[in-house]
Formats: C-alpha cells, sequence, structure tokens
C-alpha cells in the first residue's frame, strides 16, 4: 500500500511540474524570429557557429535596447540561451602608446 502511495505522489509530483524550463525556450526557428521582430523589435545582429550542430545567433533591438541569444540547429530548431535588457554596443578600444598604462 505503501508503495502504490509512493508512486502516485511522485507521479503525479511529475506530472504538476509540466515540461522541464529549457523546453519552453525552445521551438521552430521561425516562430522564436517572428515574435522576436514583431514583439520585441529586435533584428540578427551577429552570428557565429558554436560547432557544425549548432549556430548562436545575437538579436538586439536599438529602440528597446533588449537582446536574445538563441542557438539553432541544423534541423530548424532554436533555443533562448539569454534574454536581457540594456544592450550596448562596444565600440573597438585603441590601444594605449607605447610605455602608457601596463
Amino acid at each position: 500500500m505503501y508503495k502504490r502511495i509512493l508512486t502516485a505522489g511522485l507521479l503525479f509530483g511529475m506530472i504538476a511540474t509540466g515540461p522541464p524550463a529549457w523546453a519552453a525556450g525552445c521551438g521552430l526557428r521561425d516562430v522564436l524570429v517572428e515574435k522576436l521582430t514583431e514583439t520585441y523589435a529586435e533584428r540578427l545582429t551577429a552570428t557565429g557557429l558554436q560547432n557544425a550542430q549548432s549556430m548562436v545567433e545575437i538579436w538586439t533591438s536599438d529602440k528597446t535596447g533588449s537582446f536574445s541569444i538563441l542557438v539553432t540547429r541544423p534541423d530548424g530548431i532554436s533555443c533562448l540561451v539569454s534574454a536581457g535588457n540594456h544592450w550596448t554596443v562596444v565600440e573597438e578600444i585603441a590601444e594605449a602608446p607605447a610605455g602608457v598604462g601596463g
């Protein structure tokens, strides 16, 4: 009897918690891109290959200052790995003259 109650409790607990948090941030790239462009006014500003199976995309908005970082797989599935506000573009800093600073 105790095993049945414990098993039922565990199963109910697993069902009640829903899918893992990371699953909520993944989906078809086209759907995520539409949300980023229409809802947050973001545009693709940088990309890079992480490896043969994933590309990193950085989406930013000059209008709102928001940013999103996606990792996209070859099968068209993207996952949102980070997002935030106050995105700032850092210009290249000129090197200090020889003998100055360090």
